[in-house]
């Protein structure tokens, strides 16, 4: 079976956008995300235009802001600083990567963690690491939205991680790392591979859930996967023909696995749907303080 995210995250945004109209009438505004953009790098156009438009869909305000290829730290923090106090902005995020002489994890981490869209923040990762109770939305905080798309690929697709052996390719503190936890936290026994572990083929031959963000195309081959694995491929590679793949190799895999994403139309809609699912999380959190403090 291979899972079309963007299929899926067509059906989710039509719910938001659903819900929004709903929380415009009770609430007196719809949600808001503030995106900061910083220099002419074209993939982060591309990404900021697919952003742009999930929001029209789903009926989130969207806020850019362009800054030039040169603008100092000091700046965009005066920015986010702004954002921050914006009681009409529920989420913000810059997008990555920024130019060499900005300093990232300081810039993300400017942003108030309540607004952090992208999970990024050192106390949301903290609580996604602790294992914090997310039940209630006063105390859920965003986590990482290409690890959340997955999660979300894999429900849709009937699949239970709980018992199943899973197999995580890479170890980035936006994919790796914290989907490896979310499986954990599903009750898998996972483990993580990278470009130091040796005889790799034969750990993810084990895996019945098998999620590959290496980076590098079609690195992924038959002989790496057990029959029926649920194969989940989070590379974006572009090819010297122009052509875009994934880090698993499609047409080889696809025929012994149970369950695959293709690349493109797989995680990467499902990406963009969590962040706009992040976005309706931060507002409602946000409108349910708000409440609390005139009550």
């Amino acid at each position: 079976m291979t899972i079309s995210g963007k299929e899926l995250a067509d059906s989710i945004i039509g719910r938001i956008a659903s819900e929004v109209e709903d929380y415009h009438v009770r609430f007196g505004r719809v949600p808001a995300l503030a995106v900061i953009l910083v220099g002419e790098d074209p993939a982060s156009k591309v990404y900021v235009r697919n952003k742009t438009r999930a929001c029209e869909r789903a009926g989130i305000r969207h806020i850019e802001i362009t800054l030039p290829e040169d603008t100092s730290e000091l700046e965009i923090l005066e920015n986010i600083e702004a954002l921050n106090a914006d009681p009409s902005v529920d989420g913000i995020l810059v997008q990555l990567p920024l130019p060499a002489h900005l300093s990232e994890s300081h810039i993300t981490g400017a942003i108030a963690r309540e607004k952090d869209v992208d999970g990024f923040h050192p106390l949301n990762v903290a609580a996604l690491w602790l294992g914090r109770d997310n039940a209630k939305i006063e105390e859920h905080y965003p986590v990482a939205c290409t690890p959340r798309g997955i999660m979300r690929i894999l429900e849709a697709a009937g699949v239970d991680p709980a018992g199943k052996r899973a197999v995580v390719i890479g170890r980035s503190n936006i994919v790796g790392l914290p989907i490896a936890k979310l499986l954990l936290n599903a009750n898998a026994t996972v483990t993580i591979c990278h470009s130091r572990t040796k005889d790799i083929a034969e750990i993810t031959r084990q895996a019945d859930i098998l999620v590959a963000a290496i980076g590098k195309p079609k690195f992924v081959g038959a002989e790496m996967v057990r029959d029926s694995a649920v194969v989940v491929d989070v590379g974006i590679n572009r090819l010297p023909d122009g052509k875009l793949c994934g880090d698993v190799d499609f047409e080889a895999v696809a025929p012994r696995a149970s369950v695959i994403t293709p690349v493109p139309g797989g995680v990467g809609p499902m990406t963009v749907c969590s962040l706009m699912e992040n976005t309706i999380d931060c507002y409602l959190r946000h409108t349910a303080k708000r409440k609390k403090r005139k009550i």
